[in-house]
């Protein structure tokens, strides 16, 4: 089973992690009793502090995700900030149910050799360098785009392909060896995947969100006007990630000219398609498709990952056996999301995230049109930094940025567009930013520490590159008459 991405792959000075611990405990305790700012509730700030604190635990190598966010929950029961009824209310929701169902599905798709069967095929063609690994991924991702209505579905397609691949470029956390090629591959999966859902109307849940409260002010976001707005950005940003990420988070093994050979062999012995392999197939194809049409036919996407799990087991193709054996780490990874996800909705719920938006917001009254334009995109992603849905995000804020942009004579379809794609294109900025990156630091070859770094590279590289498409976005928004 792979490591839990929540563990060090590097042995850590004991006395100076209890440095770092005691530290964070000390700025904890501070940010608990600085006075309470603005009209916010007591509650809300209190939870501030321990959520801010878990954070920074996690930044700083104090804490593995999991213990901080596990230690986090515990402390705002005990000191009374939550209920224990709403500490653990963010277990019962469904999507952290498809990513407990989907992880495990993946290990199955990988259990049955078909993982490895489809891994093969990308590297016998693309397999000549990790860079170009690090393209086919990035493809793949794009083209399923809107035919896939969740960021987080979409991840549990790719995430058994990337591991396929990673396992058999002898890329390992078992053996030390995640940055051979693993690691890199991960990280692109994740960068790849906040420009994807940028990209397609029907990508991600909550651009359809985003497009409701904008035809309150005019703005028509349908799916042929949003992909005429967002492909230029969002085209240049799938080019660029890859290659940034090769400088930025290089892999060990760079050139693999004896991949495609290897590979070419290995399918040759693994002869024709086997039994558990074919019922693999059919049964992911046909979770795939419940995914894609999951709007029309009225199907809960859990569910849809949990009925796929169901028929897998009770064929034989992934055992109770094997669930009990490699179901650890899935565990974890639904533990500590569905923790950080509730501290987060609480946060909102409370109006701290709210008020946080509107008090900045109203300081920009003395500022040109187009600073406020760039600072309000800019804060705007930066305060997700504080959130775990992307949803939660956009229904707290977007409303609130957008009356700001308009009374300050911001272009609304510019201003909805921009603060439309940041939703998605932030989603790399912390490893809770989004669901979708659960299942690749679940994976053991890149750690929460190497998410904030290298997605803080992937979010301000996106910011660039959408900032500087302004033109193009004010453009497109003329020719559909919005402006």
């Amino acid at each position: 089973m792979l490591k839990s991405s929540s563990s060090s792959t590097q042995p850590e000075n004991v006395p100076y992690v209890w440095l770092r611990r005691i530290a964070v405990v000390v700025i904890g305790v501070i940010i608990w009793h600085l006075p309470i700012p603005w009209d916010l509730q007591p509650a809300a700030w209190r939870l501030f502090a321990i959520f801010i604190t878990a954070i920074i635990a996690v930044l700083v190598n104090a804490l593995p995700i999991f213990l901080a966010a596990l230690l986090a929950m515990v402390m705002a029961v005990i000191t009374g900030v939550l209920s224990p009824e709403k500490a653990f209310s963010g277990f019962s929701e469904g999507f952290m149910l498809l990513i407990l169902s989907s992880f495990l599905v993946a290990k199955a798709i990988i259990h049955s050799g078909l993982g490895q069967r489809i891994a093969l095929y990308f590297i016998r063609r693309f397999g000549h360098s990790t860079l170009r690994l690090g393209y086919c991924v990035v493809a793949t991702d794009a083209l399923m785009g809107p035919a896939i209505p969740s960021n987080t579905a979409r991840s549990g397609v790719l995430y058994p392909i990337v591991l396929s691949l990673a396992l058999d470029t002898n890329s390992s956390p078992e053996d030390g060896t995640q940055r051979r090629t693993g690691a890199y591959l991960m990280m692109v999966s994740i960068a790849s995947l906040t420009v994807s859902s940028a990209l397609w109307f029907t990508a991600m849940a909550a651009n359809p969100v985003g497009a409701g409260i904008a035809a309150q002010y005019g703005v028509d976001m349908s799916f042929g006007n949003w992909l005429l707005v967002s492909s230029v950005p969002c085209l240049i940003g799938l080019v660029l990630l890859p290659y940034l990420l090769y400088r930025t988070f290089p892999p060990d093994a760079r050139s693999t000219p004896e991949a495609p050979l290897a590979a070419a062999r290995a399918l040759r012995e693994m002869g024709p398609i086997s039994r558990k392999e074919l019922i693999t197939g059919v049964t992911f194809a046909a979770m795939v498709l419940c995914w894609a049409l999951a709007g029309v036919l009225n199907l809960n996407l859990a569910v849809v990952a949990l009925a796929g799990l169901g028929v897998l087991i009770l064929t034989g193709v992934y055992t109770l056996k094997d669930l009990r054996r490699e179901g650890g780490d899935a565990l974890e990874t639904f533990l500590w999301f569905a923790i950080l996800y509730m501290m987060s909705s609480s946060l909102n719920e409370l109006g701290f995230m709210g008020t946080l938006g509107s008090k900045i917001s109203a300081q920009l009254v003395s500022l040109s049109s187009t600073q406020v334009y760039i600072f309000l995109t800019i804060l705007y992603v930066l305060i997700h930094y504080l959130f775990v849905s992307q949803t939660a995000h956009l229904l707290a804020l977007y409303a609130v940025f957008l009356e700001v942009a308009v009374a300050a004579q911001v272009p609304v379809a510019l201003m909805a567009f921009s603060l439309s794609f940041a939703t998605n294109y932030f989603a790399a900025i912390t490893p809770q930013g989004s669901s979708c990156n659960v299942f690749f630091i679940g994976s053991g070859y890149i750690t929460p520490r190497e998410v904030y770094q290298q997605g803080g590279i992937i979010t301000a590289a996106n910011l660039v590159i959408f900032l500087a498409a302004t033109p193009w976005i004010i453009w497109a928004c003329r020719v559909l008459g919005m402006m």
